[in-house]
């Protein structure tokens, strides 16, 4: 009997691997998630949508793009949202690329771009990071042929931490032909530190090929409702919201992101006092004498080698994130479990 195949481009693309759970989920520090509740009115606003569950949602999105407009004095039009920035990123790469197109990325970057870029029938490049863990924007250059539709900047890098300089960047813009999208993946833009990392929403004003991607996820505490968004020229944000599934965000995430934008001094306040604790376990990890790269994200970086998969089990009971053969992703959290991974990480360089 013939069983239903599916298609070719399926047959190497890895399952995406979601951060390992914990017991508790305080000690949870394998998913860049906030350890903040959601902000004030945020609980009352979603909740307010509870009642017509039995409606389908706006899936023109009015409300959600109308406050994204507002915060980045854009017009409506230049916005497409989705279930998270990856979602919409698996639009963006459906609707511009196919087969015999190349999609162009840094690795080790965010796991879900290998997914979403073979999954598009297309060719990708991955374009090995520098020592320092940052993107190679020259080699990255040199890769682009004909063919390439898409190239990838995720900037801070997940999982390694350093940002993209806007200089870089600019630099790197001038190389790429006019037809070739950059996407600016600025996830986790709002724990920036730098002043010299880039600005997408700047780059964009410049240049018609750029798209910037930004999320409810990290700094908002939204993972659990699924919000993301491209800002972008109207007709490239137009193609996005094409290849996006009907009525993919409920009324209820876009209530809840929508009151999220209007708690923007709380944001500020709980976005410091991640970055803080960031570069508290910085310093306790560097002194211990670890090799950490730049941290610009809500999270650092061990690079570890082959010994990342030993390293993350030695951390229990706190859930770290490894990527086997390369290093350990650690989320700040909170600080009592932040300091008691820093212990745990003490207590493996004596014996390693």
């Amino acid at each position: 009997m013939t069983s239903p195949s599916a298609r070719r481009a399926l047959d190497g693309i890895p399952v995406y691997k979601p951060g390992k759970s914990a017991a508790d989920e305080n000690y949870k520090l394998s998913s860049n998630e906030n350890p903040y509740g959601p902000l004030p009115g945020v609980m009352e606003r979603a909740a307010g949508q509870l009642g017509r569950i039995n409606r389908y949602p706006d899936a023109g999105m009015t409300v959600l793009y109308d406050a994204l407009g507002a915060k980045f004095k854009l017009s409506p039009d230049h916005f497409a949202a989705g279930t998270g920035s990856v979602a919409v990123l698996f639009a963006l790469l459906n609707a511009h690329c196919e087969a015999g197109d190349e999609i162009i990325y840094a690795w080790r970057s965010f796991e879900a771009y290998p997914i979403a870029a073979d999954l598009t029938g297309a060719t990708t490049t991955r374009v090995p990071l520098r020592d320092d863990a940052t993107h190679d924007l020259d080699a990255m250059a040199a890769a682009i042929t004909d063919r390439t539709r898409v190239v990838l900047v995720c900037t801070p890098n997940n999982p390694t931490g350093p940002i993209v300089k806007q200089a870089d960047l600019e630099a790197f813009l001038a190389k790429v032909p006019a037809g070739v999208i950059v996407v600016v993946d600025e996830a986790y833009v709002e724990f920036v530190r730098d002043p010299d990392a880039a600005d997408g929403l700047a780059l964009l004003a410049a240049h018609d090929n750029v798209v910037v991607l930004r999320t409810f996820s990290k700094a908002y505490g939204l993972a659990g409702l699924r919000v993301g968004y491209a800002i972008a020229q109207p007709a490239v944000a137009e193609s996005i919201r094409k290849a996006t599934a009907p009525f993919s965000v409920t009324d209820l995430a876009q209530a809840a992101a929508v009151a999220s934008l209007d708690s923007e001094a709380e944001l500020t306040a709980r976005v410091e006092s991640i970055v803080k604790e960031r570069e508290v376990m910085l310093a306790a990890l560097r002194g211990q004498g670890w090799d950490v790269p730049e941290a610009q994200g809500n999270f650092v970086w061990l690079p570890l080698g082959d010994d990342a998969m030993e390293f993350a089990a030695a951390c229990d009971p706190v859930s770290v994130r490894p990527f086997a053969g390369d290093g350990v992703r650690i989320s700040v959290g909170d600080p009592a479990v932040n300091a008691e991974f820093v212990a745990l990480a003490a207590a493996w360089r004596e014996v390693h």
